[in-house]
């Protein structure tokens, strides 16, 4: 059901943007029978932009995108999690952005948890030592605003604001197929967690630029594992 709400909320933010646009949905092994529900709710008839991949065993995150990714036509690729909802606006002012930097790598927004609060990890940086030891000893979490102890999740930013930021969350990365053909996609080493950083490091490496950009959307967080 979180990803019946997710598909409501990129159909309407596609449609209300004007975008042409198609959606994948993996399906990694569930047990749930989420294809057969969603096969309900938008039928092939009514949303032929709608493909379905359903794995036979659980290929784990990398791999799963990756093999929507494969068979992407679109300009511009979005890695969404499924317990997400977009604002209506946000396809549109994420391809606004996108169009008005020819440099992208990645773009990230300003994630909000479903009691509307804001997701610290909506922006992050390279976990350098440093910036890992600062998270695990809590001089983050003391001194969020400053420079040199905040960066982890570069809390010392405007979150209101749009600015270049090194690493992004797999929740929502929305990318150029350009930056992705050059840099190829998700490390399949990754079977889940870490994949989103080594992407994002990937992208910086290419000569890329990755953003944060303050659009809302809503993140469950942990309902789609």
């Amino acid at each position: 059901y979180y990803l019946e709400q997710c598909l409501h909320s990129v159909i309407r933010a596609a449609q209300v943007g004007k975008l042409s646009w198609e959606v994948f949905v993996v399906d990694n092994a569930s047990q749930d029978g989420s294809i057969e529900h969603l096969k309900q709710c938008f039928p092939t008839a009514s949303y032929p932009m709608i493909h379905y991949i359903a794995n036979a065993r659980n290929v784990g995150f990398s791999r799963a995108n990756n093999q929507a990714v494969e068979l992407a036509k679109g300009k511009y690729i979005l890695f969404l999690n499924p317990d997400t909802i977009l604002a209506e606006t946000t396809l549109s002012e994420a391809v606004t952005f996108a169009n008005q930097h020819e440099n992208l790598g990645a773009i990230g927004v300003k994630m909000l948890n479903d009691c509307g609060i804001f997701a610290k990890e909506s922006r992050r940086s390279m976990p350098t030592p440093w910036v890992s030891f600062c998270r695990m000893s809590g001089l983050t979490t003391l001194f969020p605003k400053s420079k040199t102890f905040g960066r982890y999740y570069a809390s010392y930013l405007d979150k209101t604001q749009s600015h270049e930021i090194e690493i992004l969350s797999g929740a929502f990365m929305f990318t150029s197929s350009t930056a992705i053909k050059q840099c190829g996609a998700f490390d399949e080493d990754f079977f889940m967690y870490g994949e989103d950083i080594d992407l994002s490091y990937r992208l910086l490496k290419s000569g890329f630029t990755n953003y944060y950009i303050p659009s809302n959307i809503l993140h469950y967080k942990g309902e789609s594992t």
